[in-house]
């Protein structure tokens, strides 16, 4: 059977050699599973359970989920060839669900990172150093989004209530409370900004031109100055998102709460920096527990 699906690949779909290479390979892998664990199985009597039990032990060996998914799916394909030629009257994989692939932990600075940085690092008093430095603070502190912080006016800072009104994805708006240390920076620096820079519009934050900062000029000033006390391969406004939504985490927040926060539609969306935080509680463990 293999040997007639190989066929249609290669001279009906005109499959590269490569491709069919890797079929056959995945193909007959699975036939010595199953043959090896009951020589009376055929590729007719397979059931959903073989499969399964195929999917874990390549689990068991050390595959990730995107191997395991590109060989259940080379499985599917000859199901479904095989049952529109009659040579088999099931399809045993159809109902079958590939495992999920693991989704990566968020990168993020420690708080001693962040403290050394904002607190211990050296400042300078132009223009240019005062924003970078309220422009980091602003993103630790809030957990906002790059083109959040990019939009922001000067109107969508309330110095009286403490809050900031930023415009998410979708056009939503949300408010985010801040406290006296960023708006001490803020009053500082659009003091400053106001004596040094001709502003073009009413954005907050601006180019010594008076123009609203892009992305790019965010993002490398960003870059910048976290390389100052992180190694971290990815120095990015993003990377200060999941600083502030772990941190909260870290000090006792809800998780509802940093949600809210951080604007996500779902939960579930949020839930992954639990996940960053229970890893930390692990390494904890394993370091101070003397039976770890």
């Amino acid at each position: 059977m293999i040997e007639e699906f190989l066929n249609y690949l290669q001279f009906e779909l005109r499959r590269s050699p490569l491709t069919v290479k890797s079929y056959s390979e995945d193909l007959n892998a699975f036939e010595v599973f199953f043959k090896d664990s009951n020589d009376q199985l055929t590729w007719e009597s397979v059931d959903s359970d073989v499969i399964r039990n195929w999917m874990e032990s390549m689990m068991d060996k050390g595959n990730n989920a995107t191997s395991v998914n590109r060989r259940l799916s080379a499985l599917r394909s000859l199901y479904r060839f095989a049952l529109s030629r009659g040579v088999v009257s099931q399809d045993p994989a159809r109902r079958i669900e590939g495992p999920k692939k693991a989704k990566p932990l968020p990168q993020f600075l420690k708080e001693n990172e962040m403290d050394r940085l904002l607190d211990d690092a050296e400042w300078g008093t132009s223009y240019k150093e005062v924003r970078a430095r309220t422009i980091i603070m602003t993103f630790y502190e809030t957990g906002m989004r790059l083109a959040e912080l990019i939009g922001l006016d000067d109107s969508a800072v309330d110095y009286v209530n403490h809050q900031l009104k930023v415009t998410g994805k979708g056009s939503k708006q949300r408010i985010i409370p801040f406290g006296a240390e960023l708006e001490e920076n803020l009053k500082r620096f659009s003091v400053q900004r106001d004596r040094e820079v001709l502003r073009e519009d009413e954005a907050l934050f601006v180019t010594d031109k008076g123009r609203r900062m892009t992305r790019e000029q965010v993002r490398a000033e960003v870059k910048q100055h976290l390389a100052r006390v992180c190694t971290l391969k990815k120095l990015s406004p993003h990377v200060l998102r999941h600083t502030f939504a772990t941190s909260m985490l870290n000090h006792g927040a809800g998780i509802e709460s940093v949600k809210r926060l951080l604007g996500h539609e779902s939960v579930s969306t949020t839930e992954i920096y639990t996940h960053t935080t229970f890893e930390q509680l692990k390494r904890v463990y394993h370091e101070a527990h003397p039976r770890a």
